[in-house]
Formats: C-alpha cells, sequence, structure tokens
C-alpha cells in the first residue's frame, strides 16, 4: 500500500467518528510519522507495512477518544471538503497546491457571530458621535428650506 493510499484509507475511517478538526491532527501526525521514518532511511511500505491496517487504527483512535469523553459522531460535511481537496495532493501524499485550512462549523459561526456585533458596536458608536453633528446639520437645512420657501 502506498502512502496516498494508507491516507486516505485512515481519512476516511476518521471521518466517521471524529469531528474534522480530531481527523485532521489525526492525518497529521500519521502523515509525519511516515515522513520522519523515510527520512532515517526506512522504506516507506517497510513503514506502513509496521503501522498496520489504517482502519484499525481509526478504530483505535475513535475509541480512545470516546473513552477520553471528546466529541465525536459523522461528520458529513468534512467527507465532502476532503472529497472536494483530494486534488491538492499528489502521489507521496504530499500537498500539491496551496494549503487549506479547515476550521469546525461552530467556530466559523463563532467568528461570524462576534465580527457582526463588532460592526453593530461600531456603527453605534459612530452614530452616537456623529449624531449631534447630523441633527445640526439637518436642523440648518430644514431652516435655510424654511426661508427659500418663504423667499418665493
Amino acid at each position: 500500500m502506498s502512502r496516498a493510499e494508507f491516507i486516505e484509507k485512515l481519512q476516511r475511517a476518521l471521518a466517521g467518528g471524529l469531528n474534522s478538526s480530531q481527523v485532521a491532527e489525526n492525518v497529521r501526525y500519521y502523515r509525519e510519522y511516515i515522513d520522519c521514518e523515510v527520512s532515517k532511511g526506512r522504506r516507506e511500505g517497510e513503514v506502513i507495512a509496521q503501522l498496520g491496517d489504517p482502519r484499525l487504527i481509526a478504530k483505535s483512535i475513535i475509541e480512545a477518544n470516546k473513552r477520553a469523553g471528546a466529541s465525536y459522531g459523522s461528520n458529513k460535511e468534512y467527507d465532502e471538503e476532503m472529497a472536494s481537496d483530494t486534488q491538492g495532493w499528489n502521489e507521496d501524499g504530499q500537498i500539491a497546491q496551496g494549503k487549506r485550512i479547515m476550521l469546525p462549523g461552530w467556530l466559523v459561526m463563532l467568528i461570524v457571530t462576534v465580527v457582526v456585533i463588532l460592526l453593530i458596536g461600531l456603527v453605534t458608536s459612530l452614530l452616537s458621535v456623529f449624531a449631534p453633528v447630523i441633527l445640526v446639520g439637518l436642523v440648518v437645512v430644514l431652516i435655510v428650506k424654511v426661508f427659500q420657501s418663504n423667499s418665493h
């Protein structure tokens, strides 16, 4: 089995039981482990054979997370993301294009909420600072309009 096949099988097996950040963290670990062992002079096939079946590794990781009380469950969004992102990996299991940062959905919603709240706060504070100026300007324009209409 090649490195790319090992990593793909591991990703698929983990995606059924972990959230996307946990999957990415575990895949990154095994990718780095294989790279490290190969850089020590071991053959890639030997390292992968020693690791064993990626589905069994994934099952062990998922079970360990369950016992540790970590969040788990199928992550359909991650599967779809991985399906569209697999073109970015070359045959050696290394990134062939720009790296994509994947955030969990709850974190994206939290960031969006914070940004919206900050924007609302900024607009309100700007209005409170400029409201007197705007009101005075409107009163001046109203007075000018009244005098112009009276002069005709």
